[in-house]
């Protein structure tokens, strides 16, 4: 990792002979070529753990919620060897997303990541947002990752949403929402 001044980081990509092509996590409007950066001599590294569970965090794992800090088990590399097939667990158990057409056409099991891409504005967000609240009384665990270039709106959603699941539990007198 490269440290940059504010403290922001980067994760260097490209090592050639006269130059070092990086890839900035976080603002990188002001920066400017020739600024004076760290190596830091340390990899990526992100908290991990079932205090994630419910939070929002940015690119680094740090809290944007407003929830204060994280409970995390520790850290783990980002760019770590995935386990082999062998080693990983089968997907057996379907997972419906609420939507027909997706279940029908193009199954998606319990323990499997899937990658959602489109042009703008075609209800990519609004799937994936339906798909995980339609597995709100089946035990699974959604994890929702985003890559956006601007602050996208599902902060705001997600503002919007817990207060609406706070309103309805005092509305119907039930902590199920």
């Amino acid at each position: 990792m490269i440290s940059l001044p504010g403290n922001r980081y980067a994760i260097a990509l490209n090592l050639e002979r006269d130059s070092v092509g990086a890839v900035v996590m976080g603002p990188y409007a002001d920066l400017a070529e020739g600024m004076k950066v760290k190596c830091t001599g340390r990899i990526l590294e992100v908290p991990v753990g079932r205090g994630l569970l419910g939070r929002v965090v940015n690119t680094l794992g740090a809290p944007i919620d407003g929830k204060g800090p994280l409970d995390h088990d520790g850290f783990s590399a980002v760019e770590a060897i995935a386990p082999g097939v062998i080693e990983r667990q089968s997907v057996d158990q379907p997972v419906q997303t609420g939507y027909k057409a997706v279940d029908s056409m193009i199954p998606i099991g319990r323990g499997q990541r899937e990658l959602i891409i489109g042009d703008r504005q075609t209800g990519k967000t609004a799937l994936a947002i339906d798909a995980i609240i339609n597995q709100r009384d089946s035990g699974i665990k959604c994890i929702y990752a985003l890559s956006a270039r601007k602050r996208p709106p599902f902060l705001t959603w997600y503002v919007n949403w817990k207060s609406t699941a706070h309103w309805l539990t005092h509305r119907c007198g039930s902590n199920r929402v």
